[in-house]
């Protein structure tokens, strides 16, 4: 049985330590924070390939019953003009997507690994990692270390294990967009119950969606320098209110109706990460492949690698073999998704999409939702 320190117990962590106790090694997850994790304001659409890789683990369950359905897509331009209608694919119980909020995401998984026995330790923030006495070492800022047969750092977009691994590795980049998030409560609001309407603004990009309270969840990725401090809520909301403001579309009047905290922050992402392992150490998720938001599948993304990264090393016995062959499973995967998502974010932010963007995306999406995992698959290494 091999002893595995996950660094991270956001949604990559918490499942790459599922998937492994699953595979019959014994995890244990050291979080950063004391309670929670970054971003968590926000909410999230686990897509189909997403729900179908927890389903290999047997961690689907809490998720559908912790979220709802979206099956299908409504795409508008800013004069209110429908330029189509995409499938997601999903029945809304089985197959996904479902929405639901960070916070809500972050707290069953962590339940689910603590029902599974696996330990979830906070207020660990990684420092230095090294190899000692066939062990890795994990030094944290509290002085404190631990010791394992391998590391996964699931660390996120500023991963610390990533520097860790290759010091040179590229920083994550900027995507040029600001995000914003918030939760409106007005019966008056038009409704998109089981869907998203997602608007393509002359200024910015706008979607929302109905939760079944009647509580409408929204998000705008908007075109704007980078944050380097925090933003008044006045400030974010006339922001946004002025961003909207010559569409002819319900963002601005959704936007005026959230009391709620408006939560701000910045897009990353990363489009290539040259070395993902070195030694006893690899990269899940965002950690390894950070993409920016437009794609909606940077979730599912870093779930399709955990559970693919237990298989490797449940049927691999040489940990850098089973690195080597995990890498080659899934660097073309994600690499292409980032790209992907990068084009989306740059086409939302012209403001200029018309029918056929959308009918164009739509036949070249099925590469995403379609990717099964069939977990009793054993994996074959490469050379």
């Amino acid at each position: 049985m091999t002893d595995a320190l996950i660094i991270g117990g956001g949604i990559a962590g918490a499942v790459t330590a599922m998937a492994l106790k699953k595979a019959g090694h014994n995890p244990a997850i050291y979080e950063a924070y004391p309670t929670g994790a970054d971003d968590i304001g926000a909410f999230l659409t686990i897509m189909n390939n997403g729900l179908d890789a927890l389903r290999a683990i047997d961690a689907h369950q809490p998720v559908i019953d912790n979220s709802f359905a979206a099956n299908e897509v409504e795409f508008l331009n800013g004069q209110g003009t429908r330029l189509g209608l995409q499938p997601l694919g999903g029945d809304g119980d089985i197959n996904g997507p479902r929405t639901l909020t960070r916070a809500t995401l972050y707290r069953i998984l962590h339940d689910e690994a603590t029902r599974r026995g696996i330990p979830v330790i906070h207020d660990k923030r990684l420092i230095q990692a090294l190899r000692q006495d066939d062990k890795t070492i994990a030094t944290f800022a509290d002085g404190s270390t631990a010791a394992g047969d391998l590391l996964v750092g699931a660390d996120g977009i500023h991963s610390i294990t990533r520097s860790i691994i290759d010091p040179t590795a590229p920083a994550p980049r900027y995507a040029g967009l600001n995000i914003a998030y918030g939760y409106a409560h007005d019966a008056d609001l038009p409704t998109a119950a089981n869907s998203y309407r997602m608007i393509f603004g002359g200024q910015a990009f706008f979607g929302y969606t109905t939760a079944p309270d009647g509580q409408t969840w929204w998000f705008a990725r908007v075109p704007a320098p980078e944050l380097t401090e925090t933003v008044p809520q006045s400030e974010i909301k006339t922001r946004l209110t002025e961003a909207f403001a010559a569409d002819n579309s319900p963002a601005g009047d959704i936007v005026a109706a959230t009391t709620d905290e408006i939560h701000l922050s910045n897009a990353y992402d990363v489009p290539t990460t040259p070395t993902w392992h070195r030694d006893s150490m690899i990269l899940v998720g965002d950690a390894a492949h950070a993409a920016s938001p437009a794609a909606g599948q940077g979730a599912s993304m870093a779930i399709e690698d955990s559970v693919t990264l237990a298989q490797c090393l449940r049927d691999i016995t040489d940990h850098d073999q089973a690195f080597r062959t995990y890498e080659h499973l899934r660097r073309p995967r994600v690499e292409q998704l980032v790209a992907t998502s990068a084009e989306d974010g740059a086409r939302a932010a012209q403001g200029t999409a018309n029918a056929q963007d959308v009918t164009d995306r739509q036949d070249t999406r099925a590469w995403l939702y379609r990717h099964h995992i069939e977990w009793d698959t054993r994996v074959t290494p490469v050379a």
